[in-house]
C-alpha cells in the first residue's frame, strides 16, 4: 500500500484523538469543580436550579433550595459552582460590582435633552413661522397675482388630464 492510500486513515485516526482528548479536559475540569465544591458556594444544576450548598459528601450533595428545603443531588447533576457576586446576581437580584466611575447609560432619552442651567420661561413664546393671519392683512388690500394663481389652482380642478 502507498502513502496516499494510508493517508485518510492517518488524517481520520488524528482527528478521533483530538476530539476524545479535548473531550477528556472539559471532563476532567468538571470532576475538579465538583470536587472543590465547598458548603456555603451558589451552585446551578443541570436541570437549571441555583441553590447553596450545604454538604458535600463522596457521590452525593445537600442543597439548600430555600428556607426548609434541603434537596439531596448526585454529584454529577451540579452544571456549574458559581462565584458570590454571580449566585447573588442571579438570584437575588443584588448586583456588587458597580463601578461610581463608569458611566451610567439612561434608559430613556429625556436626559439627553436636559441641561444644567435653569429653565427660563421667556422662551416659551409662539415662533413666527412667516404665515400672516386674515386679521392681519387691510382689508381693501388685493392679493397678490401669485396668490390669485394659487387659489385658482386649488379649487379642485387642474388642468392636466
Amino acid at each position: 500500500m502507498s502513502l496516499v492510500t494510508l493517508l485518510p486513515f492517518i488524517v481520520l485516526i488524528g482527528a478521533m484523538f483530538l476530539m476524545t482528548r479535548s473531550a477528556k479536559k472539559k471532563q476532567n475540569a468538571a470532576a475538579q469543580m465538583r470536587n472543590d465544591m465547598q458548603p456555603g458556594s451558589g451552585v446551578r444544576t443541570i436541570g437549571g436550579m441555583y441553590a447553596t450548598v450545604k454538604e458535600v459528601n463522596e457521590d452525593t450533595v445537600l442543597l439548600d433550595a430555600g428556607p426548609g428545603v434541603d434537596l439531596l443531588f448526585a454529584k454529577n447533576a451540579i452544571g456549574a459552582v458559581l462565584s458570590d457576586d454571580e449566585y447573588n446576581r442571579l438570584v437575588h437580584g443584588i448586583e456588587h460590582d458597580l463601578k461610581d466611575d463608569e458611566a451610567v447609560v439612561p434608559d430613556d432619552a429625556s436626559s439627553l435633552t436636559e441641561t444644567d442651567e435653569p429653565a427660563d420661561d421667556s422662551d416659551d413664546k409662539p415662533i413666527d413661522l412667516g404665515k400672516k393671519d386674515v386679521a392681519d392683512t387691510p382689508a381693501d388690500a388685493e392679493p397678490k397675482k401669485a396668490d390669485q394663481a394659487d387659489l385658482k389652482k386649488s379649487d379642485g380642478e387642474s388642468d392636466a388630464k
